[in-house]
């Protein structure tokens, strides 16, 4: 096991700035993400995203590089020691690596080494959960109320850990949790503004919305897409945990059509992966507060991996802007 003590971490990694160039350094990451591609001229590169609890951040290894090979092999979700030296990229940390060695299966096990690559929501799990819980006995409408419970029943333990995606917003361990909180947050807030809007099929609905993440999910240390989720996507995979649930809890026809148009329009546009555009004034609500939230968490999460001194964040593609991270 290399020495804990001589490794950086990607948040140290972004202290520093242009005139560290070509500066030496060693970490422990995880390869989040793996992108082959082919260059102009015709030979390949890989595009990856490395990263441990405290962030994350983009290279690139071309096909001549020392490291392409162990790259290639080590694959997606694998902890690789890296070695190289400080480049930037347009103003983003960029580092050329040396030299990559993945970890064998065995070393995984080291005391605190899973706890320090995993990035986890900034709040207690358990108090989410707890919050959570209450939100769905809050339901006041009794064949709803079972409907989602019966689907939590199914998928809460998985739940309670996904990620709420591979990289956009709250992608990390309990995000799908934490953001589903917030929005039941937001609604409870809201709902006495939009009296149009029915409260509990709005709740049931936000508590819904995005469930078929949790199948749609998979991966311990780098989060993929499963086979179904390839295949089918969360939007429809959530539509079917709710149609399943609402008909053995015996919901009537009418609340359960529009409970699955929640799950289906929550996106919002078709090109941002709704089934069909939002038609109901609880299909609105809900998709209005998963974009506002969803947005608020990349704001969130900018300004918590901010280095000190940082003005601005990265250009962040969900907001197509960087961040004014600099406090008032």
């Amino acid at each position: 096991m290399p020495d804990e003590k001589s490794l950086l971490n990607v948040s140290e990694l972004k202290a520093f700035d242009a005139t560290a160039n070509g500066r030496a350094f060693a970490s422990l990451l995880v390869v989040k993400r793996l992108a082959a591609k082919t260059a102009s001229n015709g030979n390949p590169f890989f595009t990856l995203d490395l990263g441990d609890r405290t962030g994350s951040f983009t290279c690139t290894v071309f096909s001549d590089s020392p490291v392409f090979e162990a790259i290639k092999a080590a694959g997606e979700g694998a902890v690789v020691r890296v070695e190289g030296k400080i480049d930037f990229y347009q103003g983003r940390l960029s580092p050329r690596l040396a030299r990559a060695v993945a970890l064998a299966e065995a070393e995984l096990g080291a005391p605190g080494l899973i706890e320090s690559l995993v990035e986890i929501a900034p709040e207690d799990s358990g108090a989410l959960w707890t919050e959570f819980t209450g939100f769905i006995e809050g339901i006041g409408h009794p064949e709803l109320r079972a409907t989602v419970r019966a689907v939590f029943d199914e998928i809460g333990e998985t739940f309670r850990w996904s990620p709420a995606a591979v990289a956009m917003h709250h992608a990390y361990r309990h995000g799908l949790l934490e953001h589903t909180t917030h929005m039941a947050r937001v609604c409870k807030a809201l709902l006495p503004v939009y009296p149009e809007v029915d409260p509990d099929l709005a709740m049931a609905g936000v508590l819904l919305h995005d469930t078929g993440k949790a199948i749609e999910y998979e991966g311990t240390l780098a989060t993929r897409k499963s086979r179904r989720g390839i295949l089918h996507g969360h939007v429809v995979l959530g539509y079917q945990l709710a149609r399943k649930a609402g008909i053995r809890a015996k919901l009537d026809p009418d609340r359960l059509e529009r409970l699955e148009h929640i799950v289906l329009s929550h996106q919002g546009e078709p090109e941002w992966g709704a089934a069909v555009y939002a038609a109901t004034p609880e299909a609105v609500f809900v998709s209005m507060i998963d974009n506002l939230d969803a947005k608020m968490g990349m704001v969130q999460r900018a300004l918590r991996q901010a280095a000190a001194g940082d003005e601005f964040s990265e250009r962040l593609p969900g907001l197509s802007s960087p961040l004014l991270t600099k406090r008032l």
